[in-house]
């Protein structure tokens, strides 16, 4: 199928472009940009009034599958993917069982190809079952396709652990996805410690959590120096370590969720559970950190942490909820919201979906990721196509995923995905 697209506002942040082009599409590549001669299409796009943007990358997309079916399916989450313009998806290992054997990861991958739809990359499990005290066998893991190993959102492992962790993952040359959490300081936590959380008395989970694991990731990685990547900063202080380590050299890349962007602890209201997230949401001050830690550069991605739950799992007191929401529709639009707010430059705020956390996913997983997340002649024509004047109400109705649990439900959010192709097939419009 050859695929031209016309009168499209190109936006690649990759370049720089910010232009009326066309793109010309053949054998699943971007084969011209602004017409080559010759160039026949089985079919026409008329992009007029619409932004033609790169596919968007999102660093963790939980899919239900296998074990929790009941809930969403890798069929159902991806459609909601591909909805969001989401053509590249990170899955964490907290899958049950979770992602500690070759042939669980290889099944994974066999069914996203049999779906057609967004490009599936899984991190493995850094330890058996996620329990924290053995390894598991990464380089099997690694050909099996997954691109990284994390403990999900379990916290911190054992220092022990982790040191040897690191000495195999250098070994084998892996990344090492973490989420920076003292399991022991968070505890039973349920929002973020301070006046808010005392006030409604919920339990606290303090910066500490985040710092001093920072702090003993970074000390415990001056040898051997593994790649680390850094999931869901969420605090000021925080993100001052991380921009410090970066200044001294350290192999480090961090994202932030994009419900973080936008919400901080007195959103929460009156107990609403739709807010129980992990990390908890910060204060305002945690939250003007996220920003500026985006626009220097200490912060290199945005990604949805979309994870899709059902009634049994939020329509309980706040403390009980599962943490957790729907988001990977909702990403384009809500770093669109964020981008018009804080006044930046679209381009800059679309490198965060799409280009950063590609290359994020290039160091991470090798060969095992196409050239993607940028829109140039020979790259994989995986894109999308979006009206930025048309704005839509976050509900039941409108959200394809399984879930509709979202701080945002009803929220009226800008720009709509209408089409989105991958590998220079339409998979949604």
């Amino acid at each position: 199928m050859k695929l031209r697209i016309i009168n499209g506002r190109l936006l690649n942040p990759s370049t720089q472009q910010d232009e009326l082009a066309t793109i010309d599409i053949a054998e699943g590549k971007i084969v011209g940009i602004n017409t080559i001669d010759g160039f026949v299409p089985d079919q026409t796009i008329d992009a007029s009034h619409k932004v033609v943007i790169p596919g968007l990358v999102d660093l963790s997309v939980r899919l239900k599958e296998p074990g929790n079916e009941h809930r969403a399916t890798l069929a159902s989450e991806m459609k909601a993917a591909i909805a969001g313009g989401v053509t590249s998806l990170v899955l964490p290992p907290d899958t049950d069982p979770s992602l500690d054997e070759p042939g669980l990861v290889q099944m994974l991958k066999n069914r996203a190809r049999q779906l057609n739809q967004a490009h599936l990359y899984p991190l493995g499990a850094l330890t058996v079952g996620l329990k924290g005290d053995i390894l598991t066998e990464m380089a099997a893991l690694t050909e099996a396709g997954c691109i990284g190993f994390s403990q999900a959102n379990k916290g911190l492992l054992n220092l022990t652990v982790l040191s040897r962790a690191m000495q195999y993952a250098r070994t084998f040359d892996c990344t090492l996805w973490i989420q920076p959490s003292d399991a022991d300081l968070a505890g039973a936590g349920v929002a973020a410690s301070g006046a808010f959380a005392s006030r409604l008395g919920l339990s606290g989970i303090p910066v500490q959590a985040e710092t001093i694991a920072l702090h003993a990731l970074f000390e415990l990685n001056r040898n051997p120096r593994v790649r680390l990547h850094l999931c869901r900063l969420s605090s000021a202080e925080g993100i001052d370590l991380v921009r410090h380590a970066k200044a001294q050299g350290m192999p480090v890349t961090c994202d932030v969720s994009v419900n973080h962007l936008h919400l901080i602890d007195s959103d929460i209201g009156f107990f609403d559970s739709n807010y129980r997230l992990y990390p908890p949401l910060r204060s305002q001050r945690d939250r003007d950190a996220i920003t500026q830690g985006l626009l220097d550069g200490t912060i290199d991605a945005i990604c949805s942490d979309h994870n899709p739950l059902d009634d049994e799992e939020k329509l309980l007191p706040f403390g009980e909820a599962v943490p957790g929401a729907t988001g990977v529709e909702l990403l384009f639009s809500l770093v669109y919201k964020w981008a018009i707010e804080n006044r930046i430059p679209l381009l800059e705020a679309l490198a965060k979906i799409t280009l950063n956390p590609y290359r994020i996913l290039s160091l991470s997983g090798k060969n095992q990721v196409p050239v993607s997340g940028q829109l140039t002649v020979g790259a994989p024509a995986d894109l999308a196509i979006v009206d930025l004047d048309e704005s839509w109400q976050v509900n039941d109705k409108n959200l394809v995923s399984q879930s509709a649990y979202t701080p945002f439900k009803n929220y009226e959010v800008p720009a709509k995905v209408k089409m989105t192709i991958v590998g220079g097939q339409v998979v949604w419009q």
